[in-house]
């Protein structure tokens, strides 16, 4: 069965560039496009895709926007955000508005359907040189912010726990995730934040991107 996929991206060179390539992979199908972010959050709940492809400056209503609109809304999809060199302030709002995968415009098509499977199987997809981006960008601010410590080994329950931070899910959605109780998850998510010497969710996401702990 192909994975669904929705493509938002206003500018139209770009977006049918990105859909023909899509076409060439037997594993994936367009299923709808949004030019804007409010055509995005009004499409995505009529078409329900499986992933969307999703640009970040956008007209009416932006990428980071149409985000915080679904996850209001509880209609929030996996989403890949796409991104250029000087978007990594954005990428990082998109981080924690749910966003679970980062991409550059200008990617192959084996690593844009390696993206869409793995975010598709509920797992977090930042391309490398996107990492290097963000960190060189937060290189001013990061001591100040995910410090020098060396982060302590985290367990594979643990591992999940920060990616679900990552997804922007607060203590009782991971509970319901990870079916365990909400103080359970919040000794868990302390648990995380004190191996990694941070102290709050978005720290402890910059330190994990640092770290290469998203694989």
């Amino acid at each position: 069965m192909k994975i669904r996929v929705m493509l938002a991206e206003d500018q139209r060179l770009v977006r049918e560039g990105i859909r023909s390539l899509l076409g060439l992979s037997e594993r994936i199908e367009v299923v709808d496009e949004a030019v804007n972010g409010a055509e995005v959050v009004a499409h995505v709940t009529r078409s329900n895709p499986d992933v969307l492809l999703l640009d970040i400056r956008m007209p009416v209503m932006n990428g980071i926007e149409a985000l915080q609109a679904m996850q209001a809304a509880g209609s929030i999809v996996p989403t890949i955000i796409l991104t250029t060199f000087d978007d990594d302030e954005l990428v990082l709002q998109g981080m924690k508005a749910g966003a679970r995968g980062y991409l550059l415009k200008d990617v192959s098509l084996a690593s844009l359907v390696t993206a869409i499977e793995e975010v598709h199987a509920g797992r977090h997809y930042v391309q490398p040189v996107v990492t290097e981006n963000i960190l060189k960008g937060l290189s001013g601010m990061r001591a100040g912010v995910v410090g020098s410590h060396e982060p302590e080994p985290l367990s594979p329950k643990e591992l999940e726990i920060l990616r679900l931070l990552a997804g922007g899910y607060s203590n009782r959605e991971i509970a319901r995730a990870v079916h365990k109780s909400e103080g359970t998850v919040k000794n868990q998510v302390s648990a995380v934040l004190t191996k990694l010497g941070v102290r709050d969710r978005t720290r402890a996401v910059l330190k994990a991107i640092e770290c290469g702990l998203f694989g």
